[in-house]
Order: structure tokens, then sequence, then C-alpha cells
């Protein structure tokens, strides 16, 4: 039996969860973040190294206008608010994507927290905003062709991801089975494990479930 060092999140079902209870999509998405604050404190207790969440990605910009702006908004609560508990509970933050590009403000709070929990070495909690991992790895590869022949480690080296331990288990809730352009080179070999579980629903318990079911698996890597 092993224990994955770092899990990656698909976190699906925030407007479906909302819709079975005749809600707004946005109460959807708030109850979303709770299950996020909830989720990394448990990961922290648990030991894992890092946890990487699907946030949003560069496909979600075709949603209506009034959600991504909703969506970003709570980021930015979420990140006022938790900043503290992550700088005193030994949570480093890391983002990858293209979050440059967000807005000007979005931008200097995020950088604010990464500065700020950079000495930070317990879980670290990845989000993936703006992000797309075809065009991670375009990135990666015209960075690395700059630098010499264009080989696996190379590519490796040069991706969003590329300081982090690699990814044991990918999990996507709602019962969904796809990757969503999420992670496509991290997790050629992940364990994965697919949940009916709704996000805003997804609990501590859960997540445990996910890891021991990994830890019962048998890891091959091509091999016999």
């Amino acid at each position: 039996m092993s224990a994955a060092r770092h899990v990656a999140i698909i976190m699906d079902g925030n407007g479906r969860w909302a819709k079975a209870r005749h809600l707004p999509r946005a109460v959807g998405h708030q109850r979303g973040v709770e299950a996020v604050r909830t989720l990394v404190r448990a990961a922290r207790d648990m030991g894992l190294e890092a946890l990487t969440l699907y946030a949003f990605s560069t496909e979600n910009w075709r949603r209506p206008e009034e959600e991504v702006s909703a969506l970003f908004a709570l980021l930015k609560r979420y990140i006022q608010d938790d900043l503290q508990e992550f700088v005193d509970n030994n949570v480093r933050l890391k983002i990858i994507g293209d979050y440059k590009s967000l807005a000007s403000d979005i931008v200097c709070l995020l950088e604010d927290a990464l500065t700020r929990t950079a000495e930070n070495n317990g879980t670290t909690l990845v989000v993936a905003l703006n992000y797309g991992a075809q065009d991670e790895i375009a990135r990666a590869a015209k960075i690395a062709a700059t630098k010499g022949p264009i080989t696996v480690a190379a590519i490796d080296a040069e991706l969003d991801t590329a300081s982090l331990p690699p990814v044991d288990l990918l999990i996507r809730t709602s019962g969904e089975m796809r990757l969503s352009n999420f992670l496509l080179w991290q997790v050629a070999y992940a364990e994965m494990w697919f949940t009916d579980v709704l996000w805003p629903d997804f609990t501590p318990d859960h997540l445990r479930e996910g890891l021991n079911a990994f830890a019962n698996r048998e890891r091959r890597y091509g091999g016999r």
C-alpha cells in the first residue's frame, strides 16, 4: 500500500447541485467554495504534500459574463478571507495557468498571496486559473526549444507544475469521466477515481475514500 503525495481534483457539479435545489447557479458556486475551504484544511491534516484544484479553465470564458464575474468575485473573497489562515498553518499557495492575463486587481491579490506564503513548506495548494493543459504543454515545449533538444525531460522541466511532486491521484466529482483539458501531461500514470458526488457535497470523508482506493491499487507504470 502506498500513500498519495499529490492529489488533483476536477471540482464538478456546482450548477447541478443548485439546479436540483431550485437555486441560482451562484449559490452552487458559493457552496463549492465552502467545500474547497473544508477540503484544504483536511488535506493539510492528512499530510498531503500538494492539492491541485481546477478552479477556472480557459474554456470557462464561454460561460455567461455574469457567471464568470461571480466566480472571480468568489475567488477574491476566498483569498482575502483565508490568506492569513494559509500563513498561520504553513500552507503554500501556487497558481498554474495564465493568471497574469486576468484583471489587474485579481493579479495583485494573487501575487501578494503567493509572496506571503512562498516560504511555507507544508501542504501546497495549487489553484489552476485560466488554465488549459494543451496551452501549458505548448508553452513548455516552446521554452524548451530555446534551450536545446525537445525531450520529455525538457518539457517536464518547463511545465507550470515543475516544482511539484508527480500527480498520484486524479479525482473528478459529479459522475463525469473525462479530463477536460486538465493536467494532460501530469496524469500520464496517475490513478483516477470518479465519484457521483456533486462538488458542494464533497467532504473530507470522500477524499479519504479516494485515498484509500489509491492505497489499494497496484501501480505498474506500464510494467507487469
